[in-house]
């Protein structure tokens, strides 16, 4: 068994439910974060051209405003359903992680804008690890398809 199974394993054996509603809530932000990007894509553009650390074409920023709109809502309903949790976790880190710097935590000792990002980051990494949990259409899927 390698290490992403026994991550995988233990992950699945020490879920308490009670952590599902942190999940279903992390699932419920990051959908309404996207809904917010796809209602003011002008806000997310500008934010990401204001910045001042990598300079991006025309091209590449419009893709990667339509990729962090796209991915914040899949993600998640991912994350909310408890469906491909994991993936949703994958998919959402290296975004949640861009939001951090382009943030400025670096410039200021107390950044409010940041810490709602870094909680969304320290989250997504525990739900990597510890997966969908007991209350969510993965546990159902199983649960359903060891009746049959």
């Amino acid at each position: 068994m390698n290490l992403v199974h026994r991550i995988e394993n233990w992950g699945d054996t020490h879920h308490p439910k009670f952590i599902d509603v942190v999940r279903i809530a992390l699932g419920g932000f990051l959908l309404l974060k996207g809904i917010a990007f796809m209602n003011n894509t002008e806000y997310l553009k500008a934010l990401i051209e204001n910045q001042n650390t990598v300079n991006i074409s025309p091209g590449v920023l419009m893709a990667l405003v339509y990729y962090v709109t796209f991915a914040h809502m899949v993600g998640g309903i991912l994350i909310g359903l408890g469906i491909l949790t994991r993936f949703g976790c994958i998919i959402q880190i290296p975004i949640v992680l861009g939001a951090i710097f382009l943030s400025g935590i670096f410039q200021d000792a107390i950044n409010y804008m940041v810490w709602p990002s870094v909680a969304a980051l320290a989250a997504l990494v525990m739900f990597l690890i510890l997966g969908s949990g007991p209350l969510s259409l993965d546990s159902y899927f199983l649960h359903s398809s060891e009746e049959w």
